[in-house]
């Protein structure tokens, strides 16, 4: 302790842990060459797809199964032309995986490398595919964007999270519970997990310093902190259908299959209280089971550290007018959220609302200048909407479906719990290698819906617990922005985070399968029979 205070770094300083301030980390031998090898593989699987290989399933397409949008496009452009785009949009699809998992090229790149292969090869006219980037999620990503700013700007999320760490935080144990707490609270209102990470982490920081993990000294508190805060981080995402953009693409993508919208209360009521019981069981896992804490490490470690967070909290200075005004605004979404069912204004445009309110000069709070956009990522979200876009127009993932499964000899006959088990572990476990939440949500939820209506099954019974799956994100650092960010801290090994993240995600997946045999049948969701 006394050198990091000669060497002028103050472990209990705030400041230290902002983002901008952490060590960019290396990439590792293997991230190295995957980036090497990324582009060269793309443009190689490109060509073969679209150019060389025979694609059966392509090739010799049954156009009896399609879905009515690919119907009529296949009706407007012929038989050649319809085969030829979805070549085109496998070869796209197949060559953008590449490169977003490699990262050959910047996410937001890819994404618009993507939407303009998509205007080239014919899949998409050019008002559709540029369109996207006007999709309402798109908005709600935004406007979420615009309050969140607000939060930071007056100081009120970092004031609630520090209140609640002196309030209920008198050990290391129920520290990382008052953490659960605070990123559920924070779920209901910022739809970014990476800005819900970069707003707490200065706070887990210097609580993991107080117990004596700090500067590359690892120990069990400082492990269960930051692991346990990226799990409940993406767990209180999973609660709310406004917890991230994926959540409401997914909700968009069963809404458009069952012709009627997925409200916010609907969501909230299947997804919450399993959302909860995995961040409790994941606390008696993480601080009991994998990263047990020793008794003398239970209390600070720091003489005085809890009262360098007091002094933050005294420094933040009495609450202000526009921190109750930024209360206010988020209680009126909030409630206008959880009542859409009942009023029918969608969460975007209740979103808008608060948005406009936060900037109207004089009476709102932050400025346009205040506000911090990341274009780059909504600019990637952009073009997995444009995949989905084409996806719509060519049914690919129904006829690759199909396909599959006649040739896995999967009959009419196969039973519902298949189906589901197959199902949800595509999803759960995709999130090892697949970076983006939007992109697995693009993929699996056509698939679920392509896969109910082959069985004659309800769309809501294999789509819905999918789409709750969608949060899962956390074993690795590549998983997720969230997971890289706090693996960036050096507080914990890969092999700790994949410890820790694959236990929970295997706890997860078998819960959603205890849920379909319970939970979900009495909400409607799975009916009574089919498991």
């Amino acid at each position: 302790m006394s050198a990091l205070l000669q060497s002028g770094f103050d472990v209990l300083d705030m400041k230290n842990y902002r983002m901008e301030k952490l060590p960019k980390r290396e990439k590792s031998k293997f991230e190295r060459v995957l980036m090497r090898i990324g582009g060269p593989l793309s443009i190689i699987s490109f060509v073969l797809i679209l150019f060389v290989l025979k694609i059966p399933f392509l090739d010799n397409l049954d156009t009896t199964s399609l879905s009515a949008s690919a119907k009529s496009n296949f009706e407007n452009i012929g038989l050649q032309n319809f085969i030829f785009s979805n070549k085109a949009m496998l070869a796209i699809f197949v060559a953008s995986l590449i490169l977003w998992i490699t990262e050959a090229i910047p996410n937001y790149l890819t994404s618009l490398i993507l939407i303009i292969a998509l205007v080239l090869t014919k899949v998409l006219p050019e008002q559709e595919a540029y369109a996207q980037l006007g999709h309402k999620v798109m908005w709600l990503n935004i406007m979420s964007f615009i309050l969140a700013s607000m939060l930071v700007a007056t100081g009120v999320a970092k004031r609630f999270a520090l209140w609640f760490i002196i309030k209920f935080g008198k050990s290391a144990s129920s520290v990382i519970l008052s953490f659960m707490i605070i990123n559920v609270v924070l779920s209901l209102f910022i739809s970014a997990t990476t800005a819900k990470a970069a707003i707490l982490l200065p706070v887990f920081m210097v609580v993991a310093a107080i117990y004596g993990a700090s500067n590359g000294n690892k120990n069990n508190v400082g492990r269960n902190v930051l692991l346990q805060n990226l799990f409940q981080n993406n767990m209180g995402a999973s609660s709310f259908l406004t917890g991230s953009g994926a959540n409401l693409l997914a909700a968009s993508l069963i809404a458009g299959a069952i012709g009627t919208d997925i409200f916010f209360s609907e969501w909230m009521v299947a997804s919450f209280p399993i959302a909860m019981a995995l961040m409790i069981i994941g606390w008696i896992i993480g601080v009991k089971i994998i990263f047990p804490i020793k008794k003398e490490d239970r209390k600070p470690t720091i003489p005085g550290g809890m009262e360098s967070l007091k002094k933050d909290l005294k420094d933040l200075g009495k609450v202000s007018f526009n921190e109750v005004k930024s209360i206010v605004i988020f209680a009126s979404i909030l409630a206008l959220w959880v009542t859409d069912k009942w009023h029918g204004v969608s969460p975007t445009a209740v979103a808008f609302l608060g948005a406009i309110v936060a900037l109207m000069p004089k009476i709102g709070i932050v400025k346009w200048n205040d506000v911090d956009i990341p274009w780059h990522l909504l600019l990637f979200s952009a073009g997995a909407y444009t995949l989905g876009a084409g996806f719509n127009v060519t049914d690919l993932p129904s006829i690759s479906v199909n396909a599959s499964f006649d040739a896995l000899g999967f009959g009419v006959n196969t039973p519902f719990w298949v189906l589901y088990l197959v199902l949800t572990a595509a999803m759960v476990f995709s999130a090892l290698f697949m970076q983006s939440k939007t992109m697995r949500a693009m993929i699996f939820i056509p698939i679920a819906i392509g896969i109910a209506t082959r069985f004659d099954f309800p769309i809501m019974s294999l789509a819905f617990p999918v789409a709750l799956l969608i949060e899962h994100v956390y074993v690795l650092p590549f998983n997720s922005k969230p997971a890289l960010l706090l693996y960036s801290t050096d507080m914990y090994s890969m092999t700790d985070a994949f410890k820790y993240g694959i236990t929970m995600q295997i706890i997860a997946w078998i819960v959603s399968i205890l849920m379909a045999m319970t939970y979900f049948k009495w909400l409607d969701i799975t009916p009574n029979g089919l498991f």
